[in-house]
């Protein structure tokens, strides 16, 4: 009888440990199967939704707790994209263009539940390939085909602010844009090739009588010097140069001689010429 009291709290307590894994085993199931919170990763954003309802509230990185049933948190991601797109268009001389661009992109994160409502989740498909689409053909069209290539900055800097500008309107940061190619018809490629080759040989002629033009003046400069030069010779030309030319040059024969005349028999003797006026001049 003793021991009624003691098996009874035993019992009760064994009820109670059951009593409370039951209750801890149905919390956790309810937690698993509600899971009443969600976890928002890097570069993304939580969009709330009450009953399907799209809030204000924008739930940023990291844990937070929703009601189960009544919320549910919609991922978006905000990190920057890239894309590249090709499109065909033409220029404002009705030049064929086909157009390759890269585009960089992100959804302003603070927006996110309106990008979401406003647009969904494939926002690339129904908002930034048309846009791109437009943008490249409206603005080929201000330019000629040759503009195109020689203007390829200018041409690049306009699409990317009309591509941010529209873009803008739908909550989407446009952070960098450019053009990877250009091609044209290969008749308009043929006629860029000539044209170049065209330009090409007409500048080397043109260098080439720049040269002759150079050579012919310094003909004429060295021709004029030496005619100029001889002028002023025969300025000083004078009998008493003349007759002391022929001086200078009896007295370096005399320098020379060796004093032994020379011998010479029969016809073809060479005499000494102005030696006697070289004495008499003594």
């Amino acid at each position: 009888m003793d021991n009624d009291p003691i098996r009874e709290i035993k019992n009760a307590l064994k009820k109670s440990q059951w009593r409370n894994l039951f209750i801890i085993t149905i919390l956790a199931v309810l937690l698993i199967v509600f899971k009443p919170w969600v976890q928002i990763g890097a570069g993304e954003r939580g969009v709330v939704q009450n009953f399907g309802a799209v809030q204000d509230k924008v739930l940023n990185e990291g844990i937070h707790f929703k009601i189960p049933v009544v919320q549910t948190v919609i991922p978006m991601d905000v990190k920057i994209q890239k894309i590249m797109t090709d499109a065909a268009s033409s220029s404002s001389d009705l030049q064929d263009v086909d157009l390759s661009v890269a585009l960089n992109y992100h959804i302003i994160p603070d927006k996110a539940n309106l990008v979401y409502q406003t647009i969904g989740v494939e926002f690339k498909e129904r908002i930034i390939d048309p846009a791109i689409q437009e943008v490249m053909k409206a603005v080929s069209a201000k330019y000629t085909a040759e503009e195109l290539i020689t203007k390829r900055p200018a041409v690049s800097s306009e699409m990317q602010e009309a591509l941010t500008s529209r873009l803008l309107v739908s909550n989407i940061s446009v952070d960098a844009f450019s053009i990877i190619s250009f091609s044209f018809s290969q008749t308009f490629t043929d006629a860029i090739e000539a044209k170049q080759t065209a330009e090409q040989n007409a500048l080397k002629a043109k260098r080439d009588l720049d040269r002759i033009k150079v050579e012919a003046e310094q003909t004429i400069a060295a021709a004029t010097a030496e005619a100029e030069a001889l002028r002023l010779q025969k300025m000083n030309i004078s009998p008493d140069l003349i007759e002391l030319r022929k001086i200078e040059a009896n007295l370096k024969a005399i320098e020379k001689w060796n004093g032994i005349l020379p011998q010479v028999t029969g016809a073809g003797a060479i005499p000494f010429i102005g030696v006697g006026d070289v004495i008499r001049n003594r």
